[in-house]
């Protein structure tokens, strides 16, 4: 009989290395080792450097390994996850799944159709490797019905993800995929899981965050980006 092995990954974390997280990596990596999790994907806005050092730092805590980041196409936001460079942010979104695909990672829409977090809108879906259909940050299950129901509808690939800005709520949602041809967990690189993501051969599991913690996750975010809208503008001459 082929081997086997099963593993649970939880694919869309923050760092310090996002504006709107503030955990270092050795934290979030000695988190999911506890809960029991194979392996992270720190995925930081638009910034890769704290991701390949968690990568590089996985195998001490148990995990494996596996870059990443969350970069923001002209359609929204999308996760790169395997990559080893941080894609261009805002290109167009197919040409932003191509550039992830070239440098061997696989291109997942988070929190799909949620304009208020730079999701994705479903026209401005395209091509892609999978779909966040289970973001544990939602208010309620709805938008991550919707997103499952697209997800089969077009026969995306799905994953669940915590989305954890911080270590404490890392892994409420989870990712298990199962991976062929393989003994341990130990033996395990990024390159199996990500092929694994891209085949779609994936179980998710999740809670979603308390409700009052998601209400201050959101309002901190709109008014960081309301205060960047309403920011003074700096003089031509000022600028370098």
């Amino acid at each position: 009989m082929d081997s086997e092995v099963t593993v649970t990954i939880d694919p869309h974390v923050h760092s310090e290395g996002s504006y709107d997280a503030n955990e270092p990596v050795e934290l979030l990596l000695e988190q999911a080792s506890d809960i029991g999790l194979d392996g992270i994907v720190v995925t930081d806005h638009d910034a890769i450097a704290e991701s390949l050092r968690a990568a590089e730092l996985a195998p001490a805590y148990g995990l494996v390994g596996i870059p990443g980041v969350e970069v923001s196409t002209a359609a929204g936001h999308l996760l790169a996850i395997g990559v080893d460079e941080r894609p261009e942010p805002g290109r167009p979104f197919d040409e932003t799944v191509e550039a992830v695909r070239e440098d061997g990672g696989v291109a997942v829409v988070p929190h799909p159709f949620q304009r208020t977090r730079h999701g994705v809108r479903k026209r401005r879906i395209g091509d892609c490797d999978a779909v966040e259909v289970y973001n544990a940050w939602l208010f309620t299950g709805y938008r991550n019905r919707r997103a499952r129901a697209f997800a089969a509808r077009n026969d995306y690939p799905g994953v669940a993800a915590s989305d954890a800005h911080s270590a404490a709520y890392l892994g409420r949602a989870y990712t298990e995929l199962t991976v062929e041809g393989v003994g341990s967990v130990a033996d395990l690189d990024s390159d199996a899981l990500v092929a694994a993501l891209r085949d779609g051969d994936a179980e998710i599991h999740g809670r979603r965050q308390p409700l009052r913690r998601s209400t201050r996750h959101y309002l901190r975010g709109a008014s960081k980006r309301v205060g960047y809208a309403l920011r003074p503008a700096v003089p031509s001459f000022l600028q370098s």
